[in-house]
């Protein structure tokens, strides 16, 4: 039988890694600067994650949501803790877009309403909705595009209230830093906007942190750069340093209802220990705050490299702009000098989003190797 040939496929195959680094079945050693599209937090094979998930796969993996699972609320308490959301639920599923599906689903159940505004360069998954609300035709087919949605572009506060007052938006789904769509950010003043306006028209406004969530960028959820509260929050990617988990946050206005969302294998008990290790660690090794340390030296570093037209991004969220596609300086990236980064919908953008354990000697080491490449393929 062969693949569902949907991924193209760069030769290299990873058989094992460790903290920062992957290594393939050749031998070779991989600095990982894009860890997963940004789901390795706390490194490749951290030991006590490891121990954690060994642990509990000795007592019981999976179970159905239809029986107790202290594992959930010691989840629900932690995220509490580290992100300071103490009045929002818990909701847990088992991926982004089964997240972002979830949590506009519920901002329709909540407002009556069915349309969602999203905005211009969005990523919030390949499901249903979800993709829906992306900004990228290609990916949604004539059944997604049944779903009533608007793009916006950021910052234009007159265009979001003017769709507002149609009164048949139940949310606004917005990223605090864009992923795919390449690293671009709202205004500060766009983002209270955002929040005031919501209120004001009975739409729900949801923060999606799938990306850029659980300390990536020096916060733990972006959108807490700013003194907002979203309805809904979700998260993916970071959360499980590799095991399949995703979740919501729902402000406590809105009311949970027996049967109004499901799912199979969210907040399964494996999937639990996992989020909780990387809780742990991001406590113990103070990862948040050296997140935000690295971002501001990358930044300052990067601006001083020929051919950086500009630097994106905050924390380890990060990414380089030129004034040419990327594509073949990512192949001589990982072809010539063995080092993951990643691509984004802007041809033009190198995206780096490596492990939160990253060290400054291996940021320099990227750099250096950067400027070789450059050389390399404008000759």
């Amino acid at each position: 039988m062969k693949l569902f040939d949907v991924y193209p496929l760069y030769e290299v195959t990873p058989v094992r890694a460790k903290d920062v680094y992957v290594y393939d079945d050749k031998g070779t050693e991989y600095l990982d600067l894009y860890g997963g599209h940004a789901v390795i937090s706390i490194g490749h094979g951290h030991p006590r994650y490891l121990e954690r998930l060994t642990q509990q796969m000795h007592q019981i993996g999976f179970y159905s949501n239809a029986i107790q699972n202290p594992l959930q609320q010691e989840l629900a308490d932690a995220i509490g803790e580290h992100s300071c959301c103490h009045d929002y639920q818990l909701f847990l599923c088992s991926s982004g877009a089964e997240a972002n599906e979830n949590a506009l689903k519920l901002a329709s159940f909540h407002t009556g309403k069915k349309r969602v505004i999203a905005f211009e360069h969005a990523f919030h998954g390949r499901t249903s909705a979800a993709v829906a609300a992306t900004d990228n035709a290609t990916i949604v087919a004539p059944l997604n595009a049944q779903q009533a949605v608007t793009f916006l572009p950021f910052n234009d506060e007159e265009a979001l209230e003017k769709e507002l007052k149609k009164g048949d938006v139940c949310a606004v789904i917005f990223e605090g830093i864009q992923g795919v769509g390449g690293l671009d950010e709202p205004s500060e003043s766009f983002v209270y906007a955002l929040e005031r306006l919501c209120n004001t028209y009975n739409s729900c406004l949801i923060a999606d942190e799938v990306q850029a969530g659980f300390g990536r960028t020096g916060t733990f959820f972006s959108y807490q750069q700013y003194n907002i509260q979203p309805h809904i929050v979700t998260m993916a990617k970071g959360m499980g340093n590799g095991f399949p988990i995703g979740g919501i946050l729902v402000h406590p206005s809105i009311e949970a209802k027996y049967g109004l969302l499901g799912t199979t294998f969210g907040g399964n008990h494996l999937a639990c220990v996992a989020s909780l290790a990387v809780l742990e660690v991001l406590k113990t090794d103070n990862l948040q705050a050296h997140a935000k340390a690295l971002g501001d030296y990358f930044i300052e570093e990067a601006k001083k490299i020929p051919g950086v037209r500009q630097v994106k991004g905050r924390g380890l969220m990060l990414g380089m702009e030129f004034d040419f596609e990327v594509g073949a300086l990512r192949k001589e990236l990982i072809y010539t000098h063995s080092i993951f980064t990643g691509g984004s919908s802007n041809k033009k953008l190198l995206r780096i989003l490596p492990p939160l354990t990253v060290q400054q000697k291996q940021l320099d080491f990227f750099l250096q190797e950067l400027k070789t490449a450059l050389k390399t393929i404008a000759a």
